[in-house]
């Protein structure tokens, strides 16, 4: 008999991060004493006689699209994921397709419980530990992350841990233009202390404000030669052209593509030779289908895929792809606690201790996702949600 979706449940919930707050402009920073509510959201997708699908992530613009798209679901086979990831990114090809990620995730969390298989068997297992690099909160003024040595501290800290990566996330937020020294000279600092021993990158996530400020700290990067460099320009990580350019004049290679959604201009990217690496996320690029389809097509150019951002769906992915790095553990911080909801029952966590000795983290291996969640916790942080059915 075949397997019908009767019912999807969304709910939006929060959770507090303690000692956290933001800079002048978006950034997550170390704050004592204040705490910023943060906010996700939860789905179900039912089935009459057969198992539930979840997932829990996601931001209010994918669910709003999800809105648009979720009746269209109510009647069909769970799973027909390539069948639905079609229709899907059809149908909201007027928007940014982030609703896209959501549904194919909980639809994969139901088929492994329905094969009992994890995902990453489903997709094909390159491996079942990841190797992981230490990605940190932005800059703050706080006394936590607010010199060129805090972060090499803080870096040396994590190779202690097992990390063998650390990323920068800088300063921002600011008209300051000492921001950009501070960023040349936090590079040399953490590349001085242990340049060594790990793999190093840098993610301004699009602060620099001109070509200039992305030359100099891509030259010191050059300087202590960096794993990569990924999103210096305001353009918002979007533009080929722009960092076509940037790749002719420095050494280090460019990361790219976090900020453009969806298989074809991830691949542009990489044919008009506009990045290194490429970024795939399966909850902003059309799910764990959406995610696998960028890492093929960046296979078939010699090129590796990195999977942005910790969870469950991630690790999944990471196991099943042979030309990916690292896992992304974010945000990590000397001084508070890691960004992720906790929201999972069991021994399943993102926190900057998670790595064993090696800097690995291990893949779930139960039915689907792998992971349970506290279901109580998000229902008693509920801010609303929606039944279609």
């Amino acid at each position: 008999m075949a397997l019908e979706i009767t019912r999807i449940e969304t709910t939006e919930f929060s959770y507090p991060l303690s000692d956290v707050g933001t800079d002048q402009g978006f950034n997550l920073v170390y704050s004592p004493g204040e705490t910023t509510d943060r906010k996700l959201f939860a789905m179900e997708i039912h089935t009459a006689d057969g198992p539930t699908g979840t997932f829990v992530g996601g931001n209010s613009p994918a669910f709003a699209q999800i809105h648009v798209v979720a009746e269209h679901l109510i009647g069909k086979d769970p799973l027909r994921r390539e069948r639905h990831w079609s229709e899907l990114k059809r149908g909201l090809r007027k928007y940014d397709r982030m609703g896209i990620g959501p549904v194919d995730i909980a639809l994969w969390d139901l088929a492994g419980k329905y094969y009992d298989a994890p995902i990453h068997e489903l997709l094909g297992t390159y491996r079942e530990r990841l190797p992981a690099y230490a990605s940190t909160y932005h800059a703050d003024d706080n006394g936590g992350l607010d010199s060129p040595e805090a972060y090499a501290d803080f870096a040396e800290q994590c190779a202690e841990l097992g990390y063998g990566g650390f990323k920068i996330h800088g300063w921002g937020g600011s008209d300051d233009r000492r921001d950009i020294d501070r960023e040349v000279e936090t590079v040399r600092a953490v590349g001085e202390r242990v340049g060594s021993e790990m793999d190093l990158m840098i993610d301004p996530a699009c602060e620099y404000e001109t070509y200039a400020d992305a030359l100099k700290v891509g030259r010191e990067c050059d300087e202590q030669e960096f794993l990569w460099y990924e999103d210096p320009f305001r353009d918002g990580g979007i533009s080929q052209a722009a960092h076509r350019r940037l790749r002719q004049n420095l050494d280090t290679p460019v990361l790219q593509t976090e900020h453009v959604r969806g298989l074809e201009p991830h691949a542009d990217f990489l044919a008009e030779e506009a990045t290194d690496f490429v970024r795939a996320d399966p909850e902003y690029d059309g799910g764990i289908t959406g995610a696998m389809k960028i890492a093929h097509a960046a296979e078939s150019m010699g090129a590796d895929v990195e999977i942005h951002s910790p969870g469950p769906a991630q690790r999944h992915c990471m196991a099943a792809i042979r030309n990916s790095n690292y896992y992304e553990m974010a945000l990590v911080h000397p001084d508070c606690e890691n960004t992720g909801p906790p929201v999972y029952e069991g021994d399943y966590l993102d926190d900057l201790d998670s790595v064993d000795e090696d800097g690995t983290v291990p893949v779930p291996d139960g039915p689907g996702l792998g992971v349970t969640y506290d279901w109580d916790y998000i229902h008693e942080h509920r801010m609303g949600g929606r039944t279609y059915e």
